[in-house]
């Protein structure tokens, strides 16, 4: 009898013990099944918060450098939110958004860089923060006879390279884009200008095309933009202006088709380009380059 209890007895042992030993698994696959239909973890989050901030930038790097540009951006991302305002995240702020630029994302880029100069704006990569949000307005302007305010912010973004990194590598670059801008506004200048000239509204046409003298007088459009104001002041009547515009168009553009086609329309009424120094003209004719330098 006593044979057949420790029998017993050594058998529900071995069924204790074992019961247990799964009990740790079946509570945690219990736990997990609650946490899941009740908190729905996600396992693949929970595993990257985990992950040092080397090691999940240098996996950035990896997908940037094999082309993954939406995989590099997320993981900069990632280094940002879960190690925020260490140097990795400092770091992957800026490649964060050149990831963004490059894979058409200019709102995503964007955002990212005004973070960064928000956090560090005396920081080495500042300039480049701005470059980066001067390039995703670049590439977002449109033809002139459309609304310009990307050309605008463009503009603006790469006039801070200039002016705060006037040392930076990205400022010749800059320079060069801030030229295509200038002149894109002066063009969308001409454009309406041009609208009321031949609907013969010509103050309203004065207006743009002096506003191109005076605003972008080192642009491709002055050329034209003097030879409109004589063709308009001389439909008004009064010479004076306009030939005091053929005679800063003559001196600037010499050798221009627009300045030939000014002298002849003078000469129809008896005139010649002559320059009134008391004009509008005349003071702004001193700042006038033809784009042939300097923003």
């Amino acid at each position: 009898m006593a044979n057949s209890r420790m029998s017993m007895n050594k058998g529900f042992g071995g069924k204790a013990r074992m019961a247990f030993l799964l009990l740790p698994v079946a509570s945690a696959i219990a736990i997990s099944g609650c946490a899941s239909k009740d908190d729905d973890i996600d396992l693949n989050a929970y595993v990257d918060t985990i992950e040092p901030a080397d090691v999940l930038y240098n996996q950035a790097l990896a997908n940037l450098n094999s082309g993954r540009l939406d995989e590099a951006a997320k993981k900069f991302d990632a280094v940002d939110r879960q190690h925020p305002y260490s140097e990795f995240a400092r770091k992957s702020l800026v490649m964060g958004a050149f990831a963004n630029y490059r894979a058409g994302k200019y709102d995503e880029s964007i955002a990212m860089t005004k973070r960064y100069i928000a956090l560090y704006p005396t920081q080495p990569e500042a300039a480049y923060a701005y470059y980066i949000t001067g390039l995703c307005y670049y590439r977002q302007i449109p033809d002139v006879t459309r609304e310009q305010s990307m050309t605008r912010r463009s503009i603006a973004a790469f006039n801070e390279v200039v002016e705060r990194y006037p040392d930076s590598e990205y400022v010749e670059d800059s320079k060069q884009k801030i030229r295509f801008g200038r002149d894109q506004l002066a063009g969308k200048e001409m454009q309406v200008g041009r609208y009321y000239l031949e609907r013969k509204e010509y103050l309203a046409a004065i207006k743009r095309f002096r506003g191109v003298v005076e605003q972008y007088s080192n642009t491709r459009q002055v050329e034209e933009a003097l030879a409109r104001l004589v063709e308009a002041y001389y439909a008004l009547g009064i010479t004076n202006e306009a030939q005091t515009a053929a005679a800063v168009l003559g001196q600037n553009y010499p050798d221009s088709e627009w300045y030939k086609d000014s002298y002849k329309l003078l000469q129809s009424g008896g005139l010649e380009p002559r320059q009134n120094a008391g004009s509008w003209l005349s003071k702004a004719a001193e700042a006038i380059t033809g784009g042939k330098d300097g923003v």
